[in-house]
């Protein structure tokens, strides 16, 4: 199947996934994130794949979702049920992506902000390049980090430094991500992919009926209670955006300026 933003190419027991959406910053729209949960879904009844290796368009993994996008617009104007669907997009990417039976690893480049971090701790793997940045700003946009990615980031790095990344929201370069557990794996350069290729290699070489089960149960020791800890997530995100705190939050995005949080 073609797809206008996500490539994939399938070698050696080796699937590598590209999204481009043909902007440097490479921002999240409502049909490249479709497009990513389509691809994840193929691999459902993939047996010839060990390992899936998902990147950006090699300058930046993502800016994450589009706040100037047409998608928000579209939101912004919807009520809550419509809007609680519409925002379902991205929870069922990461999902998706997370439930792939193969392995998966994230070779991050440059920025991966909000929705990039989303994605990318819903992965088995996360390989950074030496000029990552991570960055979570959803609270200073006047929302919550969602996705179900908080129980993800508990996961990796415990809940301080979740609670650290998601309040404070500074920027945290790739060698403090890997500190943290954010991060797996450094490369070098400013490439994250070769590395992610040379742990692609080592995973395809193995057998394929024990990676999976492997992988499952790993998986499922360190996910038990994701969904009971974040089940309400996507109507949480919904009540959020219609504060006015959120309508304050994104226009001060949008107008590139501090926002004036209310608590209302």
């Amino acid at each position: 199947m073609t797809y206008k933003y996500v490539s994939v190419e399938k070698k050696n027991r080796i699937a590598v996934v590209r999204f481009d959406r043909q902007h440097d910053m490479n921002p999240l729209s409502v049909e490249i994130m479709e497009e990513l949960t389509d691809v994840a879904r193929s691999f459902e009844t993939d047996i010839e794949t060990n390992v899936v290796i998902l990147t950006g368009n090699g300058k930046n993994f993502s800016a994450g979702f589009d706040l100037k996008g047409v998608a928000q617009k579209e939101r912004m104007n919807a009520g809550m049920l419509e809007r609680k669907v519409l925002q379902s997009v991205g929870p069922r990417m990461c999902q998706a992506w997370e439930n792939i039976e193969p392995m998966t690893i994230a070779a991050v480049d440059g920025y991966c902000i909000g929705g990039g971090v989303a994605l990318c701790v819903a992965l088995d793997m996360r390989i950074a390049a030496s000029n990552a940045q991570f960055y979570v700003p959803e609270i200073k946009n006047g929302m919550n980090m969602s996705w179900q990615s908080i129980p993800r980031m508990v996961n990796l790095m415990g809940p301080a430094r979740t609670k650290q990344i998601s309040i404070i929201a500074d920027m945290i370069p790739a060698d403090k991500a890997e500190k943290w557990g954010l991060v797996e794996e450094l490369a070098d350069g400013d490439s994250s992919f070769e590395l992610a290729m040379e742990y692609a290699e080592k995973i395809a070489a193995r057998p394929p009926i024990p990676v999976r089960m492997i992988k499952k149960g790993a998986s499922a020791a360190a996910n038990a209670l994701n969904n009971a800890t974040s089940y309400m997530d996507v109507d949480q995100f919904t009540l959020t955006t219609f504060s006015e705190d959120y309508a304050e939050g994104v226009a001060a995005f949008i107008e590139k300026r501090d926002p004036d949080f209310k608590g209302r």
